[in-house]
């Protein structure tokens, strides 16, 4: 009698915690959820439950645990129907690592005392309890994936990478069938991508229903609650600048516009600097420069730019970063490639030049190919220009730029000192697909020569500097709230 009412007593106590998804998380997973991923949480499982079909966009900032929220919803879901079955689909740009990841992280949630042994993965992109399961399938734009349906929910994670047409062609109907709900998760890279025109579409339909289909908290609301977190991102506000794109878009949840300015007026402020032109530098400080090469012959109107700079060793929250201080610009128009490559060696090594960066794009592979063999390859190192190394670069200027960690010559009255400050004013940058980044000139407005060598140069400094140094911040709990 004693152990029959034992039995009743634990089926009531799990079908009372099954009626709650956030006492589900704490007392089923023992991982319990922060207030700011509960409020989503039993949003979506409402609209599961009651067939509103619904489509949610969460935007959490990094590190703020959109995946932890999206796995507890998994295997919340997953016990729920294990008996009456039913599907999960989720899908992102990537199998691996995106998918993958998230496939790891709910096995894991599931091997606890209520589920271990019980649930099973099947196929490499499946895990079933009971009669429900979660599949996991590849929204890379080569992916077969017709004939899924998505009977629960579909999921869409890093939605600002994914695909439009591939979503609207081959996973929206996944959820037609059934008036599945669809949760969006991410962080907006651009107002063109598909997670942020999702947002405003859903802040428009909550103004007309009052129905809650936006969830956003930007990196304050784990700020106020975790101090590692808060000197975390702290730090790498300092380290990029507030205005760097990755910080506005993966902590503050601001999107990029289309096509702004690079620099805005601060950071152009930023850069000015008051040390002369051709400083010589100081005991303990090193040389860097950055080249970039331009056409050749009588025609050519674009130049070539080589930026020196002195770097001063600077510590940033905890971390070792470079500080340049432009020295000198030396430029080049119609020159040929090789008087390029025998001047840039002359100077490189009348200025003690420790690492140079040439353009090796093009015309450019040659120049940087003599200078690797008159110089020595541990010195030079030839950049190739393509899409995704130009966003690194762009990345990395904007990043030391945004720190105060670039100081140009005071004004000399030379044409190299206007010229300079013209394409850093001009300069604009597009947001693409993918979170990259393109930086460039617009042909009625001149050149990008300058802002080109300066970039190289950064990168010469961060080549030449010392390793960056580590900090180890604790954390409980590394998967649990990534």
């Amino acid at each position: 009698m004693a152990g029959g009412r034992s039995k009743r007593n634990a089926s009531d106590i799990l079908a009372q915690v099954l009626r709650d998804p956030a006492a589900f998380s704490r007392h089923i997973l023992r991982r319990p959820l922060r207030p700011y991923q509960v409020e989503p949480l039993q949003a979506i499982v409402r609209s599961v439950l009651q067939r509103q079909g619904l489509t949610f966009t969460v935007m959490f900032a990094r590190q703020m645990g959109k995946n932890e929220l999206s796995a507890h919803l998994e295997a919340y879901l997953l016990n729920l129907f294990q008996r009456a079955g039913g599907t999960i689909v989720k899908t992102a740009p990537t199998f691996q690592p995106q998918l993958l990841v998230s496939k790891t992280r709910l096995e894991s949630l599931l091997d606890n005392p209520l589920n271990a042994g019980r649930w099973k993965g099947e196929r490499g992109y499946m895990i079933r309890l009971g009669k429900a399961r979660a599949v996991f399938l590849s929204g890379d734009a080569g992916a077969n994936v017709v004939g899924a349906t998505a009977s629960l929910l579909l999921e869409v994670d890093e939605a600002q990478d994914f695909d439009f047409e591939k979503y609207q062609r081959d996973f929206r109907p996944m959820a037609s069938t059934t008036n599945a709900t669809t949760v969006l998760y991410g962080t907006a890279w651009s107002e063109d991508d598909m997670l942020w025109r999702q947002k405003l579409h859903n802040l428009e339909a909550e103004r007309r229903d009052s129905l809650r289909r936006h969830f956003e908290s930007g990196w304050r609301v784990l700020a106020g609650m975790d101090e590692s977190y808060r000197r975390f991102v702290e730090g790498e506000r300092q380290r990029l600048g507030e205005e760097h794109p990755l910080f506005m878009t993966q902590y503050a949840l601001r999107p990029l516009t289309g096509a702004g300015r690079l620099f805005s007026p601060a950071l152009l402020e930023r850069m000015t600097g008051t040390h002369p032109r051709r400083q010589p530098p100081a005991e303990g400080t090193s040389v860097v420069a950055g080249l970039d090469v331009g056409g050749s012959g009588a025609g050519e109107h674009d130049a070539s730019v080589l930026t020196v700079a002195v770097v001063v060793p600077y510590e940033m929250a905890g971390v070792s970063l470079p500080r340049l201080f432009i020295i000198e610009h030396v430029v080049w128009r119609g020159e040929d490639l090789t008087a390029l490559g025998v001047q840039t060696a002359e100077l490189a090594r009348e200025r003690q030049v420790q690492r140079l960066v040439v353009d090796a794009t093009g015309i450019g592979a040659g120049a940087a190919s003599f200078l690797s063999a008159a110089l020595g390859a541990e010195r030079v190192e030839p950049f190739v220009f393509s899409q995704g190394a130009k966003s690194r670069l762009g990345y990395g200027l904007l990043a030391a730029v945004g720190a105060g960690r670039v100081q140009m010559y005071a004004d000399d009255g030379s044409p190299e000192y206007r010229e300079f400050w013209a394409q850093c004013r001009a300069c604009r940058r597009e947001a693409l697909p993918g979170q990259q980044m393109r930086f460039f000139v617009p042909a009625e407005e001149g050149h990008d020569d300058y802002v080109m060598s300066l970039a190289l140069c950064v990168r010469a400094a961060c080549l030449a500097g010392p390793a960056p140094a580590s900090t180890l911040i604790e954390a409980p709990d590394i998967l649990g709230q990534g």
